[in-house]
């Protein structure tokens, strides 16, 4: 059974075993969480969002419609994802742009992943990083714009 913070307004019921929301978390209905997930507080989580198995998101994220994330990623606090390549007030896209996280990776706090990238597998994106393309699997990602520094080991 998941566990929802007293505090929490969970409106979806496809959160799997094991899974934490915390306070102040809004996961709305439609959205899909696996198992033994870490939602913490100050969260949302849209209705067109499918998170995979063993994720940790931090405080302050938000989660929009059209992002997948997959099994074993971390998701620091603030980090801000988009979906809306040309936002404006009151004009909508007929669908949004969602963004990928790929198995393993790892996204630090404060970065800004933009619309329609993909974070490879066990890629690295660091802290405060503004991602503007796709970061290839296993590759370190720092700086505004976001670029390569370097590969994980496999």
């Amino acid at each position: 059974m998941p566990k929802f913070h007293e505090l929490a307004d969970v409106k979806s019921s496809s959160i799997g075993d094991d899974t934490r929301v915390w306070q102040y978390s809004v996961i709305l209905s439609g959205a899909v969480i696996g198992s033994n997930c870490n939602i913490c507080a100050h969260t949302l989580v849209e209705g067109d969002v499918v998170i995979g198995d063993n994720v940790t998101v931090k405080s302050g994220v938000f989660l929009w419609d059209g992002t997948r994330i997959a099994d074993d990623v971390f998701i620091g606090p603030n980090a801000t994802f988009t979906n809306d390549p040309m936002p404006r007030s009151k004009v909508y896209p007929e669908s949004f742009t969602g963004i990928t996280v790929k198995q393993g990776a790892s996204i630090g706090a404060n970065a800004t992943i933009l619309p329609g990238v993909t974070i490879g597998v066990r890629a690295m994106v660091g802290a405060g990083a503004v991602v503007t393309k796709d970061v290839p699997d296993f590759a370190i990602v720092v700086g505004n714009p976001a670029k390569v520094i370097r590969y994980v080991e496999q």
